[in-house]
């Protein structure tokens, strides 16, 4: 029988509020030696997700859109609204600043092999894992599929 997302997800997986301050999401990442956390709200629902990757403009920083000028006016060669949400996400002090909302989402009986699809194809390192009423029950992550594979090979 082929195995599920319930067979090799994280069950109970530590999550943060929208309002958790980042330099609490920082400690945690970085001690429990995990790369992202789902992000719910008061109700328990999913609303995001934040990684490594978002925690990572912090120390990046924003970079201004390259431009040419031509007669006194400037000509954004990309668009300047990219800049906005990078700059907001380097000043950014909790959660909600900097998380990916809107995650590709999984439910622990879709097949493991459909789930790995999607982190593939979507190029995440990890699928929050809802039940009907759409609260976090689990994550799946690349490591969890990979260490699947290996206790099916022995």
């Amino acid at each position: 029988m082929p195995k599920t997302v319930a067979d090799v997800m994280t069950a109970d997986p530590i999550t943060v509020s929208p309002d958790t301050p980042l330099t609490d999401v920082i400690r945690t990442i970085a001690e429990r030696h995990i790369s992202g956390l789902p992000v719910i709200d008061a109700a328990g629902k999913l609303v995001g997700v934040i990684s490594e990757t978002d925690l990572m403009w912090r120390e990046t920083g924003a970079t201004p859109p390259p431009y040419i000028m031509l007669l006194d006016s400037v000509i954004y060669l990309e668009n300047p609204g990219h800049y906005e949400r990078e700059l907001h996400k380097s000043l950014g002090q909790t959660v909600k600043d900097v998380m990916s909302a809107n995650p590709i989402t999984v439910t622990p009986d879709k097949p493991l092999r459909e789930a790995a699809q999607l982190l593939h194809e979507h190029k995440v390192h990890r699928l929050p894992v809802l039940n009907a009423n759409g609260q976090v029950v689990g994550i799946l992550t690349r490591g969890d599929i990979i260490r699947a594979m290996a206790a099916e090979q022995g």
